[in-house]
């Protein structure tokens, strides 16, 4: 027989809650084997319950644990307050706090595996712009990760893990996965927060560059930002060219995915996100400076 017909139905709410205060190891592994049938419904059922202090909650945590599906939300609310921030293990966080059984460890390895490729392209000496054309044809050329026209508004397209597996992303998770390669290879490039575009940032030169994911990678002079992004030279010539933090890229993120779900009518998913923005800009007017 197949999983289909060996699965088991999904009881009711009430049922599930009356099993969870029950301490027999019979039938916990009946719960984790139930759970296992029915992982979405698993999940979203003991994120609900596992919120407060009673007994119930606490054994919902426990199996959230045991499973190793953590509470995504408080973990990443943790991150928040913490202000240590890393630029790629904070949005697989962020990943988590919707899909908190997703492997972390594959998405990293995939990018791991877009930088051993850009290696072997890179042949000395090649200067930091020619080893970002290699980047640009490792991903946009063979790997043909490309901007989400017609499906902009999928929430899925501000999860790391999911960009990299579906090869469509928003401005700010394909300039995420662009400086993440870079990163491994021995670039360092930075995030710049546009208004309406998220692009990337060589400062490695004596006049910075830009690199716009959303148009393939292409390469903007600083001369001519103004113009391609219709800016003001005022405009041009302050702050807004400038890398944007750890926080602020997050931030965004956030901001985004709040809006796409509420187009979606995911008021509580919108609400969630709405809610890590908040502790963002309480974060950012404490440590201004924080990286």
């Amino acid at each position: 027989m197949n999983n289909h017909q060996n699965s088991q139905p999904w009881p009711s709410e009430s049922s599930l809650i009356g099993l969870l205060d029950d301490d027999s190891d019979v039938i916990r592994n009946a719960l984790k084997s139930l759970f296992k049938q029915h992982v979405d419904k698993a999940q979203v059922f003991l994120n609900k319950v596992s919120k407060g202090n009673s007994l119930t909650a606490k054994h919902a945590k426990v199996l959230q644990e045991s499973m190793g599906w953590t509470n995504g939300k408080e973990t990443f609310l943790h991150f928040i307050r913490s202000q240590r921030y890393e630029l790629e293990s904070g949005w697989l966080l962020l990943d988590k706090t919707v899909f908190p059984s997703f492997d972390s460890a594959v998405t990293s390895l995939a990018l791991d595996a877009l930088a051993d490729r850009a290696r072997q392209l890179i042949v000395s000496p090649m200067d930091v712009r020619q080893q970002c054309y290699v980047i640009n044809r490792v991903l946009f050329h063979e790997n043909s990760f490309r901007g989400a026209g017609k499906d902009f508004e999928n929430p899925d397209n501000s999860f790391i893990h999911k960009v990299v597996e579906s090869k469509k992303g928003l401005p700010i998770t394909l300039s995420l996965i662009y400086i993440l390669v870079a990163r491994r290879i021995g670039l360092e490039l930075d995030p710049i927060g546009l208004p309406g575009r998220f692009m990337v940032g060589c400062f490695l030169e004596k006049v910075p560059f830009y690199i716009d994911v959303w148009a393939g990678g292409r390469f903007i002079e600083l001369d001519d930002m103004n113009s391609y992004l219709g800016l003001s030279v005022d405009e041009c010539s302050g702050s807004l060219l400038l890398p944007v933090t750890i926080a602020e890229t997050l931030a965004r993120g956030c901001r985004n995915l709040a809006h796409h779900y509420s187009i979606k009518g995911k008021h509580e998913e919108a609400l969630m996100f709405r809610d890590f923005v908040t502790e963002f800009e309480k974060t950012l007017k404490s440590e201004p400076n924080a990286s």
